[in-house]
Parts: C-alpha cells; sequence; structure tokens
C-alpha cells in the first residue's frame, strides 16, 4: 500500500514548452527569399538574361521546390529546446540573401562587346545545325556559327555566297576594327551564360560613327562566307531595341 501510495503522491512532469527556433526561421527565411527570387526571375522574364530556352524549366520548377521547402521550413519552426542563431550561422545566411537582393535590385544586364573578346568562338558540340539545314533555309546567325565549325558545315555556308540575309545582335569593334566596318555579335548560350559562346560575322560598307560599341541593329546585306570569316556587304543597318531574348540558344 505504501508503495502504491507512494507512486500516486509523485508530481507529473509536464512536457516542456515548444519555443520558436531562431535558427530554423532563419533557414525559412533564407529559402522564402531564394523561392522569391525564382518567382520573379519567372513573372518578369528575366529568366531569360540567364538561362537559354532549352533550361528555362529549371526556373519554375526551382521556384515551386523551395516554396515548399519554405513552408516545410517554417512549419517545423518550434523546438522543445533553446536553438539560438550564431554570429557565423548569421553570416552565412546573409552571404546567401545578399545575391537575391543585387539580382532584384540591379538593373537586368548583358553579355556585352568587352565580354565578346573573351569569350570562345563556336566549338563543334551542342550546335543543332547540320550541314543540310544550312544549305538550305532562312540563314540565321546560328547557321553562321555552325558552317564554321566542320568542313561540311563550311561548304554548304559557302554555297549560299551572295545571298541576302537580315541578322540582329550588337555592335563590337577593336582596336584593327576599320572605321566603316564593325562586328556584328550575338551571344549563345547551350544551358546558361556561364557557357556563353560568341557568334560573329563582319559588317562592311557601314556608315562610320554612325553606331557605337554596344548598340543593337539589324543588318540586312549580302554574304560572303570566306572560309572561316563570313562578311555581310551591309545595304541597310538600322537601330533597334534589345531583344526580350538577348540570347539564341544552341
Amino acid at each position: 500500500m505504501s508503495d502504491l501510495s507512494t507512486m500516486t503522491s509523485r508530481p507529473r512532469i509536464e512536457p516542456a514548452s515548444r519555443t520558436w527556433s531562431a535558427s530554423r526561421i532563419g533557414g525559412g527565411v533564407v529559402l522564402c527569399a531564394w523561392a522569391a527570387l525564382f518567382w520573379f526571375l519567372s513573372v518578369s522574364d528575366r529568366d531569360a538574361f540567364y538561362l537559354s530556352t532549352r533550361t528555362m524549366w529549371v526556373v519554375p520548377v526551382a521556384a515551386t521546390l523551395l516554396s515548399a521547402a519554405t513552408i516545410g521550413r517554417l512549419a517545423t519552426a518550434r523546438s522543445r529546446r533553446p536553438e539560438p542563431l550564431g554570429r557565423r550561422e548569421l553570416g552565412v545566411m546573409v552571404a546567401m540573401v545578399v545575391p537575391v537582393l543585387l539580382i532584384v535590385a540591379l538593373p537586368p544586364a548583358t553579355l556585352g562587346s568587352f565580354s565578346a573578346s573573351k569569350r570562345t568562338a563556336f566549338s563543334g558540340g551542342g550546335i543543332e545545325a547540320s550541314a543540310g539545314e544550312i544549305a538550305s533555309g532562312e540563314l540565321t546567325l546560328i547557321d553562321v556559327a555552325a558552317g564554321q565549325t566542320t568542313p561540311e558545315g563550311e561548304r554548304a555556308l559557302a554555297a549560299r555566297a551572295g545571298e541576302t540575309v537580315s541578322f540582329v545582335g550588337f555592335v563590337a569593334r577593336y582596336d584593327d576594327t576599320a572605321a566603316d566596318e564593325f562586328l556584328l555579335t550575338r551571344y549563345v548560350v547551350s544551358c546558361c551564360v556561364a557557357d556563353a559562346m560568341v557568334a560573329q560575322v563582319r559588317i562592311v560598307n557601314v556608315t562610320p560613327g554612325a553606331f557605337a560599341d554596344g548598340d543593337w541593329v539589324e543588318v540586312a546585306g549580302t554574304i560572303y562566307p570566306l572560309g572561316r570569316e563570313v562578311i555581310v556587304d551591309a545595304s541597310a543597318v538600322s537601330a533597334v531595341a534589345r531583344p526580350p531574348r538577348p540570347y539564341l540558344s544552341a
């Protein structure tokens, strides 16, 4: 009996109350910031400044997954023991949010003429333009660039000498560029801007000083492929706005 009375007289141990975890809330804020960034890129079409058309699916998928992760993180943000946010952890979280703020706050910018001199020209890999495609249909800058990567493409491109073409790109000039010429330039990406390659054609018969470095123009003229160099004798050059999707997709 004494044992029974002792057991019944013991005080009940109440479970520890849950408190908000600063560490988990901080992680949720970081996830939320990145989810918001991907939704922003998707809604504003700024994904075109970072990805090719073939990889743009990454943006809505990332936005959805990060949103789900944010909800899950915040839903489990209460803990039975204190989880303070240390200085090092706070510093890491701030560093992860800074890129988000910069991308949202700064105006969108594309790779320009300065970068063109640092980028590689086209290699054979990843270009979806066969010799048959180059030999027929409307010539594009993708066709021109691809035609310079293989002997078959080069011959197919050479066979179209004297045809009228129309290309859109930006003006690039270097120290050895003649006053009445410029290089019509367009970046081509297969995945994202990190793998951007340069497609260029030499435009001749241009009014000196009419266009500045980096101006977007539309050029109409006659094409003359000469080995690995492609020349367009311009019949008309007009200023245009930067295309909504400034990069071509290989």
